[in-house]
């Protein structure tokens, strides 16, 4: 047994403690003599554990030798790719001992109130004196979102300078963990990007279909080769290198088709065990795909979303007109900002479009955010369950139904946007989301876990 021996000097020296020594001068009056009494003081610390993370795994963060039973501030900021500075910060009272640990002790207010371990990353928000309206998405996956986290004396905001700095750490959380491969995919015309996990495979995989606001979002099909799905991220509308308009989706059912057809076919997946997840139209489009007769998925995830098109379908294989052509049930609130929610009714959806829900036959996830303000999810989620039940098929269906939760449902601990930009012609409008900071995160958190339940179940048994 191999034992090691570190001194106290040592441990204090790793863990970057400083020591204040504080001498006192005593005379012993009796005696005449002179002592020296000393005491140390350490100076405050703040960690964060681990300090590198993925996104979805939490972060363990305290204080130490801070002073005892008084209020403090802890604050995080950081940086998005666009250079936009957010932050979030929250109050606590130390404990009687000069700590404070967010997975045990409760924020009395700021960013979040309660006992929220992660509050401090999900509460993030565009700092004052920022653009407003922006949501966070993470651009280039290879490298991690860092924030600097801080203690601050006394209970203040996140941008007073009154509050003493009395400890900093630096978080660095990422999507990739180590080994997983990045390879962009330019064939067979499909644009996107196929994440591999580590080792040689056969991987179970997943087809990635995010919504109209288009390009290629690669966040989340990075998280899933992180955890041991291979993952297909698909642009198809809003890239520069697919046909057409950007405004307009200009590919027929065969590009989704070879999209899930180079999954079956790639030699480190395993061909049967391929799945499907959409978010938004992409509910509309992993549906679509999912009844193709050349198409058998094991398993459909969908995240609030519509059963048909919302747009006009010049032809049979799926294409659209242009996404502003139809402006019908489009909602203006009282202070100008956008919404799509009546667009998506079953009623609205144009006729023809529907799915035949009736055609699956691999189980099917419908993850529903109550407070969706961007789309009708509860009727298209009552829409499918009353369709499978109809064919005998209800065993197929799963509903989680999450209160407060917005449109966006996407990766633990991110931050919920209720409303951001969105481009309209040549015009900027504000679209209204939905969501409730506490809720939406607790949403969050909690989906993934299924998510990941529902993948282990249907990929890999």
């Amino acid at each position: 047994m191999l034992r090691v021996c570190v001194s106290v000097t040592t441990i204090q020296q790793l863990m970057g403690i400083k020591i204040r020594p504080c001498f006192s001068l005593h005379r012993n009056r009796a005696g005449g003599a002179v002592r020296w009494r000393s005491s140390c003081r350490p100076a405050p610390l703040l960690t964060a554990a681990p300090v590198r993370a993925l996104i979805d795994e939490q972060i363990s963060i305290k204080g130490h030798f801070l002073p005892p039973s008084s209020p403090v501030t802890v604050c995080a900021r950081m940086h998005s790719e666009d250079g936009d500075l957010w932050e979030a910060f929250a109050h606590y009272n130390t404990n009687t001992d000069g700590t404070v640990n967010l997975t045990r002790d409760h924020s009395v207010g700021g960013s979040y109130v309660g006992c929220e371990s992660m509050g401090l990353f999900w509460g993030l928000q565009p700092a004052p004196g920022e653009r407003k309206h922006l949501r966070l998405r993470k651009k280039n996956v290879a490298t991690p979102y860092i924030t600097y986290i801080s203690v601050l004396d006394g209970h203040v905001s996140a941008s007073e300078t009154q509050g003493a700095e009395l400890a900093v750490v630096t978080a660095e959380r990422w999507f990739m963990a180590p080994g997983v491969r990045r390879i962009e995919i330019r064939q067979n015309a499909l644009v996107g990007t196929l994440f591999l996990p580590p080792g040689p495979g056969p991987f179970p995989a997943m087809l990635d279909l995010w919504g109209m606001g288009g390009g290629l979002v690669e966040y989340r099909s990075a998280l899933f080769a992180s955890r041991g799905y291979a993952s297909l991220s698909l642009a198809y509308i809003g890239h520069k290198e697919l046909p057409g308009p950007q405004n307009c989706i200009n590919v027929d059912d065969s590009y989704f088709k070879s999209a899930f057809h180079l999954l079956q076919d790639h030699p480190q997946i395993c061909a049967d065990r391929v799945g499907i997840i959409g978010l938004s139209f992409g509910v509309y489009l992993a549906l679509r795909t999912a009844t193709q007769t050349d198409v058998k998925p094991s398993c459909l995830i969908c995240i609030n979303g519509p059963v048909g098109s919302v747009m006009k379908l010049p032809d049979a294989d799926g294409r659209t007109e242009y996404l502003e052509s139809d402006h019908t049930y489009w909602t203006i609130n009282d202070q100008g900002f956008l919404t799509f929610k009546e667009v998506s009714l079953p009623a609205n959806l144009y006729p023809g479009s529907i799915v035949k829900i009736e055609n699956l036959t691999c189980p099917l996830m419908y993850i529903e955010g109550e407070d969706d303000l961007n789309a009708a999810s509860r009727e298209n989620a009552n829409l499918i369950e009353e369709t499978l039940r109809a064919t005998d098929k209800s065993h197929l269906f799963t509903h989680l139904l999450y209160p407060g939760a917005g449109h966006f449902v996407e990766l633990p601990y991110s931050p919920n946007s209720r409303t951001s930009l969105m481009r309209v012609n040549s015009e900027i409008l504000v679209a209204v989301w939905g969501g409730q900071p506490a809720l939406h995160a607790a949403a969050q958190e909690h989906s993934w876990k299924k998510i990941l339940d529902f993948l282990e179940n249907n990929l890999r048994r």
